[in-house]
């Protein structure tokens, strides 16, 4: 950040010399004051913007920690053999039909069995 060279305290307790042919004093307090107002407004919406800023850093290094945990756990929990989710569900597959495969298989023969 550059350093400011006034606050609005320095802009306000300014006094000019008065010459015989200088400035009219009302224009140049009304003036002043305006820039005040102005340099007020400014300085507000720097504390905002710094404060936005440093909270969304912070979120941004939140979101970048559960990233990297999210990688960590996403590479741990993926089989090292090499075995997929479709071999699994054929593994499955083939359980069921030689668990409930012969139970169906005597229920059907006794179906037959009663309709002869």
């Amino acid at each position: 950040m550059t350093d400011k060279n006034l606050t609005t305290k320095d802009i306000l307790q300014k006094e000019f010399k008065t010459s015989m042919r200088g400035y009219n004093a009302g224009e140049v307090d009304e003036f002043l004051d305006m820039i005040i107002r102005d340099y007020e407004s400014y300085q507000k919406d720097l504390a905002f913007l710094q404060s936005e800023n440093e909270r969304l850093r912070s979120r941004v290094d939140e979101l970048t920690k559960q990233a990297a945990l999210g990688k960590r756990s996403q590479s741990s929990s993926s089989p090292a053999s090499g075995v997929t989710n479709f071999d699994i569900l054929k593994r499955l597959s083939n359980l069921e039909k030689h668990v409930f495969g012969s139970k169906l298989e005597d229920h059907q023969d006794d179906d037959l069995l009663l309709n002869d």
